[in-house]
């Protein structure tokens, strides 16, 4: 039996790199974002998790849908499954780290093994559109 772990997160490139937050106590870095509050939409949870995690407010006018990717849930038992639902978006003010999170990084294609397998997906899909350096 399966089980989905369902999330969503923010993929903002900058400079041929992507935006990465490592949370606590975690070896591997995540796209930022997170699982919604009940009745939340994926807007409502993505600017709340960025706000709570980055200490920024994204431009809800500009979010857009990105894509959908599924992979093993990263140190979690065979058969759980994360569900990452992108979207990219503007921002306002400075990305600070808050909240569960330590450290935040702009990794490149290089760094892909350093990302949750999930993410390692969402890196090819970058490199293959060109938008994440070597």
């Amino acid at each position: 039996m399966s089980s989905i772990i369902d999330k969503v997160a923010w993929v903002h490139i900058g400079n041929g790199r992507v935006l990465c937050a490592r949370s606590r106590g975690k070896d591997s870095y995540y796209l930022p974002g997170g699982k919604r509050e009940p009745g939340e939409t994926d807007k409502e949870t993505l600017v709340r998790e960025i706000e709570e995690e980055l200490s920024v407010r994204l431009k809800t006018e500009t979010i857009a849908y990105f894509g959908s990717f599924e992979a093993q849930a990263h140190g979690k038992s065979e058969g759980i499954v994360v569900k990452m639902t992108c979207y990219t978006a503007d921002y306002g003010g400075t990305l600070t780290p808050a909240s569960e999170i330590n450290e935040i990084a702009w990794l490149a294609y290089a760094d892909r093994e350093r990302v949750s397998p999930v993410v390692q997906i969402i890196f090819d899909r970058l490199k293959d559109m060109k938008l994440l350096d070597a």
